[in-house]
């Protein structure tokens, strides 16, 4: 398994291709995916890549990192977990609707 990157502060006109190639020159890309808005369809500004190494990964932070893309400064790091999201049910309180 590789490793996964974050990558932000992406143009927001910036394709998964464009961002593939980016970490192409970098090492062996798995995946590159840039995160869109469930309703618009719109770049959120940030996305994920997976590095098919740890070291293709390590070099793709040292070199992008801090370097400017557009009219933004990339911010890449290895990416967090995703963490557990628990389902509430939406809005508020339930309780017995049927009381009056």
């Amino acid at each position: 398994m590789g490793t996964k990157l974050y990558v932000g502060s992406l143009p927001y006109s910036t394709t998964e291709q464009e961002l593939q190639e980016l970490f192409a020159q970098r090492g062996s890309v798995q995946s590159a995916k840039v995160i869109t808005d469930r309703f618009t369809g719109q770049s959120r500004g940030f996305g994920f890549v997976e590095m098919a190494t740890a070291e293709d990964a390590q070099q793709a932070i040292t070199a992008l990192n801090g370097t400017p893309l557009g009219e933004r400064t990339l911010v890449v790091n290895e990416a967090r977990p995703q963490e557990k999201r628990s389902f509430s049910g939406g809005g508020g309180g339930g309780g017995d609707r049927n009381r009056w």
